[in-house]
C-alpha cells in the first residue's frame, strides 16, 4: 500500500479513469452530505487563512497492470461517494461558469476536459468516472449534458440538481466555489495488486459522511475476491436483479433487515442489526467449508429476497396472498418475517398449499392483534417467531402451526375468545396504533366487493367534546360524565363515516336520521345504529358486545380437537407436589419475614409470573425460571438466572456461581438477610425477568 497527500483536482486529472467495481454500493449520498460538502468548499473558498481542506481518502487498485504505453483504469475501493459528489458539482459548475476563466484553470472547457470527459475516447472510455450499473447511465448523461435515461438514478439526479440550484443562488460567488475546490486535499491510497487485501482495507475504512451499511459490506465480501468473469456473472445474474427488485430507495432502507431475517432462518440465531455482516461472514464460511459454492449462496439470497419483496414491499402477484400480506404490513408485524421467509420457501417448493399459507398468515395476524388488544407485552415476539420453525411438521403444516399457537403459555399465549372479547370491549381503540387497520378489517371481513375504508373517517357516536350539549347529557343520563370518560374511545362508540363534519356534535337521533346519516349508511359497522332508538351506556355496551363477537371471527383463534392437541404435547411425568409447608424456614422467623416481602414484589413484576414450590427451593417463572429462592435458617439464597457479564450490580452483592455446583438455575447468587435489601434484590431479579421476556431485543 502507498499513501500520499494529494490535491484532489490534480489527482482526478492525472488518473486515466476511475471505475466503481460492480460489488460496490450504489451512490448513496443524500442532500445532507452534499450540503456539508458544499459548506466546506465555500468556507475554504472564502477564508484566505484556510490553505487546504481535507476531504478524506480515496483508495483504489489498478484494474490491470500498467506499463509505459498503457495506463490502466483505477478501481475505487473507498471514496466513491466523495469523488462522485465532487464531479457532480464540477459538472454543474461547468454549465454555470461558461467560457470566461473567473479563476485560473476554471472555465467550462477546462473543467470538462480535465475532470469529466476525455474527448479523445469513445464509449465508456470517455468518462472520467464510471459508476456501477444502477447509477452509470445517469452520471454519463449528466457529464454529456444529455437527457436523463429511463429509470434514472434518483440520488445522482437529485444531487446534480441540488448543486445547480446552489450555484444559481444570488449569494453564491462562483470565484469562491472555484477557490474552495482548488483547496480540496485527499489521501491518495494506492493498493498493490496481489499483496494488499482490498476486503480487509474496505472493512476498516470509515467513509466520510455516510457509514457503510451491512448490505455494502456483504456485497463486497461476496463479490470482491472473485475472478473478474465470475464476479461479473454473479452480479449480473443475481445481485443486480435483487437490487432492482427492491428498488433504489427500498434497497437502502430494507436490505439490512432482510439479511437479518434471512440469517435468523438459516442459523436459528437472531443477529443484532449492526452485526449482520459478521453473522453472514460466519454463515458463508461455514457453508463453504461444507462444500457449498459461493454461487449457490448468492442464488439463495436472491431467492429469499424475492420472498421478502413479496410480503414486505407489496410485490406479491397472487391477490389472496397480497391482501393478507398488506394486512400484516399495516399491523406492523415485522417480527414474523423470519417465519414468513420459511413459509414462502416451502410454498414455492409446493410443501405448503396456497390455502394453508393464507390461513397461517391470518393466524399470525390474529395472534399479534389479539395480544395487542389484550395488552400482552410484545418483547418476546422476535424470539417466538424466530424459533417457530422448530415446531413445524411439514407433513401436516397448518395443523402443527395451530398446535404450537395453542400450546404457548404465559406471556407467549394466543389469547382465546373469552379473554379477547372481554378486552376489546373496553380497550381504547381510537388511540390504538393501527386503528385504520382494524376498522378496515372489520368492515371488509367476508366481503367480495371491498369497501375503500381510506375514504372514510372515524366518528365518535357520543362526541369527544368535554362540554357535552344538554341534549347529549339528557341522552346519557345524570351519570353522563363517567359514561363519556369510560366509553368515549371504546369499540361500541366508534364507527366510520364520510359525513364527519356534518355530524359534528349533533344528537344521536340527528346523526341517525339526517341525509347520509347512520340509517342510510351502506357500511356494516353501522348496521346496529340504523335501528337504535337511543344512545346511552346500555346501547354502547350492547353494540360493543355484538362487534366483539364479530371480532372473534375476523381475528379467529386456531381450533383443534383435544385428541390432536395431545399428540403434540410432551408426555408429562408425574412429580411430587410441594407446598410452603415443606420449607420450615419459610414458616417462621426472620427468613419467613424476608420471604413474604420478597415474594410479594416478585409476583408484582409481571402478570405472567408464576410461583412453584419444589423440594429444595421456590421457583419463579415467566416461561422458564428467572429466580429461585433457596430457604436458609439465616436468610434467603437467591439464584438469579442471568449471565454475570450482563447484570448491573453497583453494590456488588451478587457473586458469579456459573462454574460452581449450586441449587437453583441461576448463574449469579445473592444472599438476602435484611429486609432493607429487598428492593435492591428485586432490581437484580427484574433484570433476569426482562432478559427472558425481551428475548433477543
Amino acid at each position: 500500500m502507498k499513501a500520499t497527500d494529494s490535491p484532489l483536482l490534480p489527482f482526478i486529472q492525472a488518473a486515466p479513469q476511475f471505475i466503481i467495481p460492480i460489488y460496490q454500493r450504489p451512490y448513496s449520498w443524500t442532500e445532507k452530505e452534499c450540503l456539508q460538502l458544499w459548506t466546506d468548499i465555500l468556507n475554504a473558498g472564502r477564508d484566505d487563512s484556510i490553505s487546504v481542506h481535507f476531504l478524506g481518502s480515496i483508495v483504489y487498485i489498478e484494474e490491470d497492470l500498467s506499463n509505459n504505453s498503457k495506463r490502466s483504469p483505477q478501481l475505487v475501493i473507498d471514496g466513491q461517494q466523495r469523488l462522485t459528489s465532487v464531479l457532480l458539482l464540477l459538472a454543474a459548475l461547468a454549465e454555470k461558469i461558461g467560457s470566461e476563466e473567473l479563476v485560473d484553470d476554471f472555465s467550462e472547457k477546462k473543467i470538462r476536459n480535465r475532470y469529466l470527459i476525455d474527448r479523445d475516447e469513445d464509449g465508456d472510455r470517455q468518462f472520467k468516472l464510471l459508476l456501477s450499473k444502477g447509477d452509470r447511465l445517469t452520471l454519463n448523461a449528466v457529464m454529456k449534458q444529455a437527457d436523463m435515461p429511463e429509470g434514472h438514478s434518483i440520488r445522482v439526479k437529485e444531487n446534480f440538481d441540488l448543486f445547480s440550484r446552489l450555484l444559481e443562488a444570488p449569494d453564491t460567488s462562483l470565484e469562491q466555489v472555484c477557490v474552495g475546490l482548488s483547496k480540496l486535499m485527499i489521501v491518495d491510497v494506492a493498493l498493490s495488486r496481489g499483496s494488499d487485501n482490498p476486503q480487509l482495507i474496505f472493512e476498516s475504512m470509515n467513509s466520510t459522511g455516510k457509514e457503510l451499511s451491512q448490505a455494502d459490506l456483504i456485497r463486497n465480501f461476496v463479490l470482491m475476491g472473485l475472478e473478474p468473469h465470475l464476479q461479473t456473472r454473479l452480479y449480473e445474474d443475481y445481485w443486480r436483479p435483487m437490487e432492482m427488485s427492491f428498488g433504489q430507495e427500498a434497497y437502502g432502507a430494507h436490505f439490512d433487515s432482510f439479511m437479518r431475517h434471512y440469517l435468523t432462518v438459516k442459523t436459528g440465531e437472531i443477529p443484532r442489526i449492526g452485526d449482520v455482516y459478521d453473522a453472514y461472514k460466519s454463515y458463508a464460511r461455514k457453508c463453504q467449508k461444507d462444500g457449498i459454492e459461493i454461487e449457490d449462496l448468492v442464488k439463495e439470497v436472491r431467492e429469499y429476497a424475492k420472498f421478502y419483496c413479496a410480503f414486505a414491499l407489496g410485490h406479491e402477484d397472487n391477490g389472496t396472498l397480497a391482501l393478507a400480506f398488506k394486512d400484516l404490513r399495516e399491523l406492523k408485524v415485522e417480527v414474523s418475517y423470519p417465519l414468513l421467509l420459511e413459509l414462502y420457501d416451502d410454498y414455492r417448493k409446493e410443501l405448503l398449499s396456497l390455502e394453508d399459507f393464507e390461513a397461517i398468515i391470518r393466524l399470525i395476524e390474529a395472534y399479534v392483534f389479539r395480544r395487542a388488544v389484550c395488552g400482552i407485552p410484545t418483547n418476546s415476539l422476535n424470539k417466538t417467531f424466530a424459533t417457530f420453525r422448530k415446531e413445524l411438521r411439514k407433513d401436516r403444516y397448518l395443523e402443527s402451526v395451530k398446535a404450537h399457537f395453542l400450546g404457548m403459555r404465559s406471556y407467549r399465549r394466543f389469547p382465546l375468545d373469552e379473554e379477547f372479547k372481554d378486552r376489546i370491549v373496553v380497550r381504547d381503540l381510537y388511540n390504538f396504533r393501527s386503528r385504520s387497520y382494524w376498522l378496515r378489517r372489520f368492515e371488509n371481513y367476508g366481503r367480495k366487493e371491498r369497501v375503500a375504508v381510506d375514504e372514510y373517517t372515524i366518528e365518535h357516536i357520543m362526541p369527544q367534546n368535554e362540554n357535552l350539549s344538554e341534549a347529549w347529557q339528557k341522552e346519557l343520563g345524570p351519570d353522563w360524565k363517567r359514561i363519556q370518560e369510560t366509553w368515549l374511545h371504546s369499540l361500541g362508540n366508534l364507527t366510520l363515516t364520510a359525513y364527519n363534519s356534518e355530524y359534528s356534535d349533533h344528537s344521536f337521533e340527528q346523526k341517525r336520521d339526517m341525509e347520509g346519516g347512520f340509517a342510510q349508511s351502506p357500511l356494516r359497522v353501522n348496521e346496529f345504529l340504523r335501528n337504535a332508538q337511543e344512545w346511552n351506556e346500555a346501547a354502547i355496551k350492547e353494540r360493543a358486545s355484538t362487534l366483539a363477537k364479530q371480532a372473534a371471527l375476523v381475528w379467529a383463534a386456531p381450533i383443534l380437537s383435544e385428541d390432536v392437541l395431545s399428540s403434540y404435547r410432551e408426555p408429562s411425568i408425574p412429580s411430587p407436589c410441594y407446598t410452603i409447608s415443606d420449607h420450615p424456614h419459610l414458616l417462621k422467623g426472620a427468613s419467613s419475614i424476608l420471604f413474604e416481602a420478597l415474594r410479594k414484589e416478585i409476583l408484582l413484576l409481571d402478570p405472567c409470573v408464576t410461583e412453584e414450590f419444589l423440594k429444595l427451593y421456590v421457583a419463579y417463572k415467566a416461561e422458564t425460571n428467572f429466580v429461585d429462592i433457596v430457604p436458609q435458617a439465616s436468610g434467603l439464597l437467591l439464584s438469579i438466572n442471568i449471565e454475570p457479564s450482563e447484570v448491573r450490580d453497583p453494590r456488588n452483592l451478587a457473586r458469579d456461581v456459573s462454574q460452581m455446583g449450586r441449587w437453583g438455575n441461576g448463574s449469579i447468587e445473592m444472599k438476602l438477610v435484611d429486609v432493607a435489601d429487598v428492593k435492591y434484590a428485586i432490581g437484580l431479579i427484574r433484570q433476569a425477568l426482562e432478559k427472558q421476556l425481551d428475548g433477543d431485543e
